[in-house]
C-alpha cells in the first residue's frame, strides 16, 4: 500500500497552482491508498502584514496565512465528499511555528474539519525562512542550536500528529548552499526530542522531498529514523512533500523502504487525528 502523508496544493503560497481535484485525480492514477493534504499554515504570519512589527529586513514576504487555511479546508473538506469511495483523502494541515502564537493555534487545533497535523519549525524568531538566509553570513552551529530547542519546545507542547522533516535547515545549509554540518553536538539534543515525541504518543515523519533536492537523503535521515525506533517510536508516516502534481508520491516507495530497513513493520496515516496503521 502506498500513501502519500505529506502534499501541498495552490493553497499554499509556494506550491504550484494545482487544485486539490487535480492532486486527486493523480493520485488515483498513481493508485495511491491514501494522501493527505497539508497545505502550508504558518502561525506567525498568520494575520496580514500590518498586523506584526517587523524590525529586521526579511526576503520572505508572505503573510495572511489565515485565508490560505480556510481556502485549503474548504477546498480539501468538498474534495473528500466528492472522492470518497474513490481515495482515501485526509484533510490535513502542516502548521508551521506552532508556538509563535497560542491563540491562534489552539483556534486552529479547534477546527472539526482537521484530520492530521504535522507541526514543523521553518523558521528561527528574529529570521527569515531558512530557505532565505545566507548561511556564509550565519553562525550555523548556533542556528541549529537554537533550531533543535525550538523543534524540542514544539515536542514538549504534543498537540500534534507527527512532527515534520526534523532536520530540515539541511536542505539549504548543506543541499542548497553547500556548506558541510557536523550533526555531532546535535546528537543528544535530537534524541531527546524523539523520546519526548514518544513520550507524548506522537509521531515523526519521513519526509522524501530531500531525496530528489540537491541533498539528496531524507528528512530525517535513516540514523534517526532508526533511533526513534529504537526508543520505542511507532507512528511514523511518510510524505513526498510534493509542492506540483508531478512531485506527488516521488520517493514514497524508497521511504517505506527506509522505515522497513529502521525495523518499521508499518506506517501510519490520520483520520479525525487518530491514528491508522497499515503493514509494509
Amino acid at each position: 500500500m502506498i500513501i502519500d502523508c505529506h502534499t501541498h496544493t495552490r493553497n499554499s503560497f509556494d506550491a504550484d497552482n494545482d487544485t486539490v481535484i487535480e492532486r486527486c485525480e493523480r493520485a488515483i492514477q498513481l493508485g495511491l491508498d491514501a494522501m493527505a493534504v497539508t497545505d502550508h499554515c504558518e502561525v506567525n504570519r498568520f494575520f496580514d502584514k500590518d498586523h506584526y512589527k517587523i524590525d529586521y529586513e526579511q526576503k520572505y514576504d508572505d503573510y495572511g496565512f489565515n485565508k490560505a487555511f480556510e481556502n485549503s479546508m474548504a477546498e480539501t473538506t468538498a474534495a473528500k465528499e466528492l472522492y470518497s469511495g474513490k481515495l482515501n483523502l485526509i484533510c490535513g494541515l502542516e502548521l508551521g511555528q506552532p508556538l509563535a502564537d497560542m491563540e491562534v493555534t489552539e483556534k486552529i487545533l479547534e477546527d472539526k474539519r482537521l484530520d492530521f497535523i504535522i507541526a514543523s519549525m521553518h523558521e528561527m524568531p528574529g529570521h527569515d525562512d531558512f530557505a532565505f538566509l545566507d548561511y556564509s553570513q550565519e553562525d550555523v552551529p548556533a542556528l541549529l542550536e537554537q533550531d533543535f530547542n525550538e523543534i524540542l519546545k514544539i515536542a514538549k507542547w504534543g498537540k500534534f500528529d507527527v512532527l515534520g522533516h526534523i532536520t530540515y535547515a539541511l536542505r539549504y545549509i548543506q543541499g542548497n548552499q553547500n556548506i558541510p554540518v557536523d550533526m555531532t553536538p546535535y546528537q543528544d539534543i535530537i534524541r531527546e526530542i524523539l523520546k519526548t515525541v514518544i513520550e507524548k504518543g506522537k509521531g515523526i515523519e519521513i519526509n522524501t522531498s530531500g531525496l530528489r533536492q540537491k541533498f539528496g537523503d531524507t528528512f530525517p535521515s535513516f540514523e534517526y529514523i532508526k533511533l526513534y525506533r529504537e526508543l520505542g517510536g511507532e507512528i511514523l508516516t511518510v510524505g513526498s512533500d510534493s509542492h506540483t502534481t508531478a512531485d506527488l508520491a516521488k520517493g514514497v516507495r524508497e521511504g517505506i523502504e527506509i522505515a522497513a530497513q529502521a525495523g518499521f513493520t508499518r506506517i501510519a496515516y490520520f483520520k479525525e487525528r487518530k491514528p491508522y496503521f497499515i503493514n509494509i
